[in-house]
């Protein structure tokens, strides 16, 4: 179906999206920050100036780099929205629609193509020189990653992933329940990767549940060694492929 919406109301929506990013980027990201301090004030509160200084200017850049990547995320967002509204989308209300299995199953499917794309193109840009000066660098300027690195991306290494999940709606079906429990485990992983400690017990981490899923204990020798552990979501591809370094230890 066509999608005919006037360009300016087109606009006022991404504008609308990106605030909510924005301020939902702003909470999530503010409130584990906060609990970051107060377990890791070596790094969010140093007692030297000079390092006090380093990390406030650092918190000021992931923040400036996330607001502008909110607003690249909420451009695709908006075009699927409005097409949404016009039944342009695979976005289904009616819970009978499809078989209540299909919740958990789309919400599996969202996951699962997210972490692949995402494994791919952060792979490439730490393989090729030029993708991470161009794009990823930015990224890994937080030395160490706080909770407000979560979207701290440069607008190309944005738009790369912006568009992933506004164009499933329109090839794969999903209830907005299961979208919404979508973009919250992609928020929250994002944050908490990056916190600097690990919030999850140990006895998760080290287990059944550490070796599939990625926390903060893995995303970490990524932000340390930058050659390994390029997951986002699950395990699997970097065991696979050779590209696991396993676990920080002393989270």
């Amino acid at each position: 179906m066509p999608l005919s919406v006037p360009l300016l109301a087109l606009a006022l929506l991404a504008l609308q999206l990106g605030v909510i990013v924005a301020l939902r980027y702003l909470l999530v990201s503010g409130l584990f920050a906060w609990l970051a301090a107060r377990r890791r004030p070596d790094v969010y509160r140093p007692a030297d100036p000079a390092k006090k200084a380093r990390m406030a200017r650092q918190v000021r850049r992931e923040i400036g780099w996330s607001l502008l990547s909110a607003g690249l995320y909420a451009a695709p967002a908006a075009v699927a929205f409005a097409a949404f509204e016009q039944g342009g989308t695979k976005i289904y209300l009616d819970m009978a629609a499809m078989p209540l299995w299909w919740l958990p199953l789309s919400t599996f499917l969202y996951l699962f193509a997210h972490d692949a794309w995402f494994y791919w193109t952060h792979r490439a840009m730490h393989h090729w020189p030029v993708l991470f000066r161009t794009m990823h660098a930015v990224h890994h300027e937080s030395r160490p990653p706080t909770a407000f690195a979560s979207m701290s991306f440069h607008p190309w290494e944005a738009l790369s992933a912006a568009w992933l999940y506004p164009v499933m709606v329109f090839l794969v079906p999903i209830h907005p329940v299961a979208l919404a429990v979508v973009l919250s485990i992609a928020t929250f992983m994002a944050v908490t990767n990056h916190m600097g400690f690990e919030i999850f017990p140990r006895a998760w981490v080290h287990g059944w549940f550490g070796r599939q899923i990625i926390t903060a204990s893995h995303h970490d020798v990524h932000h340390s060694r930058y050659n390994s552990n390029y997951g986002l979501y699950f395990r699997f591809w970097d065991r696979w492929l050779g590209t696991d370094s396993g676990l920080r230890e002393r989270f």
